[in-house]
């Protein structure tokens, strides 16, 4: 207060010192008429209105129009004016100077209030931008007192639902913004500030409906901002929830769907070993004289089927497990050519005489890998590609280094995969439209080998061409050779 006194203080004697100055240039320096004078003074108080409003400008008038008397109307040296038509231009120059410095502290304060308004709009679209980061309800909730401190630059903000009963606060801790009056506000359904002890309260409403209550310490925002402000953070709160509920209601679409897939995966994919292995055992139940040769391939069909039912099974336990993330890797160094290596042992009894091409140089550096599960990966896409790829025709595996990684490809020369098909292979349970009927199996291969590649920190792809195949494509990160110190 006292610092505030000594700037008009200091303002007024400068407006003063400026008149003076006028006076003895004009008077005792270059001697000009009364006009000339008159129209300076009026534009050194229109400069000072202007930049210092209409108070200090009021004081600069009254002064001008004294020394103006004084000075250079004739009786000069005196306040008397002999002259009525020098009353009459005094009072006109009174008038025009008083006019002239309300009009121009006027514009003053409207160029301020408009750039005021500016840096208000400019701070509720920073705002607004803001909430539309927040990723669920609960974090906006969290986040919008903290962004209403950073983008208004107050010292505090509480936030109330009517709903929770809950204050979201960021800032300093005021008293004043306590909860019984964010709830006196939430009920009134009015807008209340307090200029003095620089506190502004708004209801937070959305269309008719008031769904809590804005509190703002530190500076009073104008009226047509609190009400921008509060009705920011409603849209905003009821967006994140329907977004949320939208996500809800899309994770129970996407479970039912894997329901359904899982359902028709499992009454297609098991019940045909089921109903071989439940033939071949009536068979041997009925005692119908079979020789010892038909039983032997009875029971080998059982053997197979349930060895076939188990292999589902396996492979439903292991996405459970991979989804979980119930598991750990043993990562060491391995030869690229040793994992290949492994998963064509592996996959020998499926792919049968089927030839498969291997083209990996000898020099590529180890991979950093755990060989069984990487292995389980690159069996699941041999066994892919032998499944959709023309009996004879060739499977192709090649490998290469690409910066950090070795890239392994997995190719065949099948029917391919439609466009719009190629996003969802990897997806669990997901079978080609035109091959879901043809080819076993329960689609879960392709989202194992995937989760296990990523669980090492490679990438995992696919790029097809209808009626040329397919080429799998996974990589690996090399172990990076320790360089020892001099």
């Amino acid at each position: 207060m006292r610092g505030l006194l000594s700037t008009r203080v200091l303002r007024f004697a400068i407006s003063l010192a400026i008149v003076a100055g006028i006076t003895f240039f004009y008077f005792r320096l270059v001697p000009v008429n009364s006009a000339t004078v008159a129209l300076t003074l009026l534009l050194a108080i229109l400069v000072v209105s202007t930049v210092w409003g209409i108070a200090v400008s009021i004081a600069m008038s009254v002064a001008a129009v004294l020394v103006f008397n004084y000075f250079f109307l004739p009786p000069m040296g005196t306040l008397t004016i002999a002259d009525p038509q020098n009353w009459v231009a005094l009072f006109m120059f009174l008038v025009t100077a008083l006019i002239g410095s309300h009009l121009s502290a006027r514009a003053r304060r409207q160029a301020e209030e408009a750039d005021q308004r500016r840096r208000e709009v400019e701070r509720l679209y920073d705002f607004s931008q803001k909430l539309l980061s927040a990723g669920n309800a609960i974090e906006l909730l969290n986040s919008i007192p903290r962004q209403i401190v950073d983008s208004f630059e107050v010292g505090a903000a509480a936030l109330l639902l009517a709903d929770k009963q809950k204050i979201y606060r960021s800032g300093l801790d005021i008293p004043q913004l306590d909860v019984e009056t964010l709830k006196a506000v939430t009920a009134r359904e009015e807008m209340r500030t307090e200029p003095a002890r620089s506190l502004c309260f708004v209801p937070v409403r959305l269309g008719v409906r008031v769904i809590g209550s804005l509190g703002i310490s530190g500076r009073v925002l104008s009226r047509p901002s609190l009400d921008a402000l509060g009705t920011l953070i409603a849209i905003a709160i009821e967006r994140a929830r329907a977004i949320e509920q939208l996500g809800k209601t899309e994770a129970a679409q996407e479970g039912e769907r894997l329901k359904s897939a899982l359902l028709d995966s499992v009454t297609h994919d098991f019940r045909t070993p089921l109903t071989s292995i439940k033939a071949a055992v009536t068979s041997l139940l009925s005692d119908a004289g079979l020789d010892s040769a038909q039983r032997r391939e009875l029971l080998t069909v059982v053997d197979e089927e349930a060895n076939r039912l188990n292999t589902l099974v396996g492979e439903a336990s292991e996405m459970a497990r991979l989804d979980a993330g119930q598991f750990e890797l043993d990562l060491k160094p391995h030869p690229i050519g040793a994992i290949i290596t492994a998963a064509l042992d592996q996959t020998r009894p499926v792919l049968g005489a089927r030839p498969v091409e291997v083209h990996v140089p000898d020099d590529l550096p180890l991979v950093r890998a755990d060989l069984g599960r990487v292995q389980n990966a690159l069996a699941q896409l041999l066994v892919n590609a032998h499944s959709y790829c023309s009996p004879g025709q060739p499977i192709s595996i090649t490998a290469e280094q690409n910066g950090d990684f070795v890239l392994t490809s997995v190719a065949d020369r099948g029917p391919g995969i439609e466009d719009l098909e190629l996003g969802l292979i990897f997806d669990k349970f997901y079978r080609g439209k035109d091959q879901r009927y043809r080819v076993q199996g329960t689609g879960m291969g392709l989202p194992i080998a995937k989760a296990i590649i990523e669980a090492h920190g490679g990438t995992i792809g696919v790029i097809s061409q209808l009626g040329h195949g397919s080429v799998f494509t996974f990589s690996l990160p090399i172990v990076r050779r320790q360089v020892p110190r001099p």
